[in-house]
């Protein structure tokens, strides 16, 4: 029955957690009248769409139940990363922009046009972007990560994998909980949750949650206005109300609202190596305008100090509901469940950005709703699932329908024009024959800057400029704003899907999963130029005769005029319209094996095929200085094979999970930064290699748990020429990549974590919990530049827990980064300032064969940075 059955659900929950953990939830299962819990065979997941026992599960699923998250200091899915080995997430321009790979492969999340290689589910609703599921995760029952690709049973795009999120359900027994946080960087938190009958049939849960947190890095104002001089704070609430009604003993219904709101100041970076720029930086900025370069332009030392002149706002909304139905139909084919799950979700960020990472007022977009995009989805899903003794079937059909919305503006500042002549001077006497330069490797002739610099003038007509006979004459870049672009998307997709487990004997099973979905897309944009932007451009290009004649060079010269035509300033984007539609289909699904050698041991195989949509660049994107026709980037696919065995030893005690993995990706969608603008590449194949190890041991030392897991991965780029590529003319900026490793790959990545939790009489219980992370060197750009490599690292997070035995309070001194670790999360290109590539393919150097030599690599390299040690303590209560 549906009120049975719940009630056992909620018990289950609490007795997986006490087992798992050892912490608070060993109280929690004796306040419900359980027994400790000390096997493996009470850890149990939804991976297949129903609750099954962890090692009957022939797919490689890390399960974390409440208390380990709790112990761990997992509010959200970044944190998360820190107990899953062969997972990585980021964020980068804010935390609009965040992205989780799994074993080395998922998409760059500063373009909302890619949708998710590794989906993010939370109560059975998919969210189509991982920003769009990145927020205060609130009472959690469990999180599964999945790893491989997901296409049968979980949304429509997980070619990679999925983070299954299970918040707690409301209960028909009373409760209240709350805690209250402080830590250093002035943070302070605080939370409360309510649960209890309304009647005998309905029941309901409220939870609020509030955080702030002063900014990690230290914030050099430069030429302002900027007002904050840190970055990267936190400041948001989330709200979210339950309601469980059970109108019979066949039926469940519960609905979901949440809302989460940021205002927050994040992200700037920091200078990991300032290149030989640096002078014109300084020059046109109050102070140095970035960290001073260090001998010979090396690697900078690690530092949380940043520049920026303008502001790095972030408004960030997310709301929504749900409805999920269980039906219970005893009387069809034998017995079956009926499940509906409706949702519709609104998302929306307004961010403010400084575009260039120094103190000089260069290029930055204003948090005034002109930068930032929304996504507006609706989901409904049907599922029939039941079985018998041979066969657990399930058939269902998926559909949603979606709408993208992005704008982006660029702003001019004071130090535009001037900052840009000086790079076109320095371009101009290095390709000019006899032209008197000083020495150095940014050549400038400061004798020549007012060819550039003139009131209101720039360099269109170069001829007698050159030599010094005359003022360059024509129009100036605008100051303030010159770009207001904006991108409609909308798509609707629907699925339908089977998943069917036959067992064929009492030891074998056999899985055949298939899903056909059908995705179609359309885009409206209106690129623009604002307030006169595009002139200069159009006069450069009106003197491109003269100025390859003056020259002598054309291809000089048509690097001279793409610096005046980058995207923001480039005369084609006047009043540009853009209308594309596009539909497709796929079929993607499973089949897999498993066989029981005896009661502790399953060995298992599979083959999935995953897919992830097609999409549209919602940017702009232009070859030399001519606007790409067409946004579309293609379907991504993946092949992957598994075979596994999965055992449950030393009195079931005991579990060693051990799977190895082989998956070929083609078409991968690869969003990288060229210095001036995202575009998106299909990456002809990627494939991924490697093995997933875990354990988990409840040892006969009375509360005492261990679990970890390693992943190995070979994560490489095939080999491709230019002409393989959608626009061959990316190629130089990916040169680095044919037969490499990809980014975000690390060969190793090790999690662990010991936990110790018992009484020691008079009503109380003590216990601690450490949780760490090691990953091999790997590299943070999407483009394998040699300068964004992260060394290998270990982070550590800690907690010492003190409280009632009934969980009535505890309190908790705990340590996120324990030992303060150095890391990039991210490595990128600073705009304008330097070249990493070459504009011919080099034969000798540091990278032969490629269009990057190390030793011409004038190029300044910011990141966004990791976090710091945070400690605190926290009170909680329960009641």
């Amino acid at each position: 029955m549906r009120l049975t059955n719940n009630l056992r659900t909620t018990v289950s929950a609490a007795v997986i957690g006490a087992c798992v953990f050892g912490f608070a939830g060993v109280a929690s299962a004796q306040s419900a009248g359980q027994e400790q819990a000390t096997t493996i065979d009470d850890i149990i997941v939804t991976a297949q769409k129903r609750e099954q026992n962890l090692q009957d599960v022939p797919i490689v699923v890390t399960s974390l139940p409440a208390e380990q998250l709790e112990n761990a200091g997992v509010r959200d899915i970044k944190d998360l990363q820190i107990l899953t080995p062969g997972m990585t997430v980021t964020s980068t321009q804010s935390e609009a922009s965040t992205t989780a790979r799994i074993r080395g492969v998922g998409t760059v999340g500063d373009n909302p046009g890619l949708e998710s290689s590794v989906g993010v589910v939370i109560d059975g609703v998919y969210r189509s972007r991982n920003s769009v599921g990145f927020g205060d995760l609130g009472e959690m029952s469990r999180i599964e990560v999945l790893k491989g690709p997901q296409g049968t049973l979980f949304g429509k795009n997980t070619s990679a994998g999925v983070i299954n999120i299970l918040t707690e359900a409301p209960s028909f027994n009373y409760g209240a909980s709350g805690e209250l946080t402080m830590g250093n960087y002035g943070a302070v938190g605080v939370s409360a949750s309510v649960t209890g009958p309304i009647t005998d049939q309905l029941a309901f849960r409220l939870y609020a949650g509030h955080r702030e947190r002063d900014g990690f890095y230290d914030v050099n104002i430069g030429d302002g206005p900027r007002a904050e001089k840190d970055d990267q704070n936190q400041d948001f609430s989330t709200f979210r109300g339950q309601l469980l009604w059970l109108p019979n003993d066949n039926t469940s219904i519960r609905f979901i609202a949440d809302y989460t709101t940021r205002d927050e100041y994040c992200c700037t970076g920091v200078q990991i190596r300032t290149g030989p720029t640096y002078p014109l930086v300084d020059l046109v900025s109050n102070g140095t305008g970035q960290r001073p370069p260090a001998t010979g332009f090396g690697a900078l030392p690690f530092s949380r100090q940043a520049f920026a002149n303008r502001g790095t706002g972030q408004d960030i909304q997310d709301m929504g509901v749900s409805l999920e139905a269980n039906i219970d139909l005893p009387d069809l084919f034998g017995g079956a469940t009926f499940t509906s799950i409706s949702s519709w979700r609104d998302w929306s960020g307004d961010i403010g950005m400084d575009i260039d990472y120094t103190g000089a007022d260069i290029l930055y977009r204003e948090q005034n709703g002109g930068y930032g995009y929304s996504v507006d989805n609706l989901t409904q899903e049907f599922r029939l699932a039941g079985s018998n003794e041979r066969l657990d079937w399930l058939v269902g059909v998926f559909a949603t329908r979606e709408r993208i919305g992005r704008g982006d503006t660029y702003y001019f500042g004071a130090d535009y024009g001037p900052f840009l002549s000086l790079l076109l001077t320095a371009q101009l006497n290095a390709a000019t024959a006899g032209a008197p330069t000083p020495p150095g490797p940014i050549p400038i002739n400061p004798g020549r800057i007012g060819c550039f610099t003139a009131p209101g003038q720039t360099a269109a007509g170069l001829g007698g400029c050159l030599y010094g006979a005359v003022p360059a004459s024509g129009p100036g870049f605008v100051v303030g704003q010159g770009v207001a672009d904006f991108y409609d998307q909308e798509s609707s997709s629907l699925a339908i899907f089977t998943n069917n487990t036959w067992h064929i004997t009492d030891q074998f099973d056999l899985t055949l999963g298939l899903r056909y979905t059908q995705d179609d897309k359309s885009l409206s944009a209106q690129q623009r130029n604002v307030n006169g932007n595009g002139a200069t451009c159009a006069a450069f290009g009106a003197n491109a005769a003269a100025i390859a004649g003056a020259l002598g060079s054309p291809a000089t010269a048509a690097t001279i005029i793409g610096n005046a035509c980058l995207p923001w300033a480039n005369a084609a984007y006047a009043n540009r319209n853009i209308e594309e539609n596009f539909d497709d289909g796929e079929l993607s699904g499973t089949i897999k094996a498993s066989y029981r050698l005896n009661d502790s041991v399953m060995a298992y195989a599979s083959y999935a095929r995953g897919y992830k949509s097609f999409g549209y660049n919602l940017d702009r994107v232009q070859t030399g200085i001519t606007p790409v026709a067409s946004l579309l980037f293609p379907s991504e696919v993946v092949d992957s094979y598994e075979a596994g065995v999965k055992m449950t030893l030393v009195n079931r005690t005991l579990l060693l999970n051990a799977t190895y993995f082989d998956q070929t990706f083609n078409d991968f969608q690869l969003n990288t930064f060229l210095g001036t603008a995202f575009v998106v590449e299909s990456i002809p194949e990627l494939t991924s290699r490697g093995i997933d190890a875990d354990m988990l041991w409840f040892t006969p030392v009375e509360g005492l748990s261990l679990s970890g897991g390693v992943t190995y991965t070979n994560t490489e780029y095939g080999n491709f020429t230019a002409a393989d590529l959608t626009n061959p003319g990316n190629f130089p900026q990916l040169s680095l990549l044919p037969g490499a490793r990809a980014s975000f790959a690390p060969e190793w990545s090790l999690s662990a974590s010991v936990n110790y939790d018992r009484s020691i009489g008079n009503g109380l219980r003590a216990g601690f919990s450490l949780a760490g992370k090691y990953m091999s060197e790997y590299n943070t750009g999407s483009d394998l530049l040699p300068w964004k490599m992260q060394d290998a690292f270990t982070t550590l997070n800690g907690r010492i827990s003190f409280g009632a035995e009934d969980d009535s309070w505890t309190v908790d001194v705990w340590a996120q980064n324990l030992t303060d670790e150095e890391y990039v999360q991210v490595a990128y290109n600073g705009p304008l300032q330097g070249t990493a590539f070459q504009s011919t393919l080099q034969t000798g150097g540091t990278h032969p064969g490629t269009f990057y030599n190390g030793n011409l690599d004038t190029q300044t390299y910011d990141a966004f940075l990791g976090q710091p040690r945070t400690y605190g303590v926290s009170l909680r209560f329960k009641y």
